[in-house]
């Protein structure tokens, strides 16, 4: 089964604490997955969580690489037509630092909701799905098979 590999880095402290956007965002992601989890085996594709810790001297020298959603290798505002912008985070973990957010058409997100992970996640698992893996093609075809009966049958009467 093909794998749809959704790999999220973010700050993580010598303590192991991450920040609230950050924290957010692994809520979102949990509740995404859950869902593709349930959507996408009928479908032959299996949805797989990855997690990356960056180290402060990482984040430092690149912030926008903290909160980043990677789906199949392509960045998550790749897949769903977004744009990568900064804003003040916490004081904390990244220090009052310019962290990463996704503007999506003129929406500004700071935690990366669960709704543009599942459509991100959708649009990725599309060009792994096959028609001839789906096991959902066998009962589409029943149907339509029976469709074709009951119109016969209804034809000739």
């Amino acid at each position: 089964m093909p794998e749809l590999r959704i790999l999220w880095q973010r700050l993580v402290d010598d303590a192991g604490n991450t920040c609230e956007r950050c924290g957010n965002t692994r809520l979102e992601l949990e509740h995404a997955l859950q869902k593709l989890k349930q959507a996408l085996p009928p479908l032959g594709v299996e949805p797989i969580l990855e997690e990356k810790s960056l180290d402060a001297p990482t984040f430092v020298s690149d912030p926008c690489a903290s909160n980043r959603i990677w789906i199949n290798g392509r960045a998550l505002e790749e897949w769903i037509g977004g744009e990568v912008g900064m804003s003040r985070c916490c004081t904390t973990v990244c220090e009052g630092a310019e962290c990463r957010t996704v503007t999506v058409a003129s929406d500004v997100f700071e935690v990366i909701p669960e709704g543009l992970i599942i459509k991100a996640a959708l649009l990725a698992a599309s060009e792994l799905v096959s028609v001839a893996s789906c096991s959902c093609r066998d009962s589409a075809d029943d149907h339509a098979s029976h469709r074709s009966d009951r119109r016969a049958a209804t034809q000739c009467e």
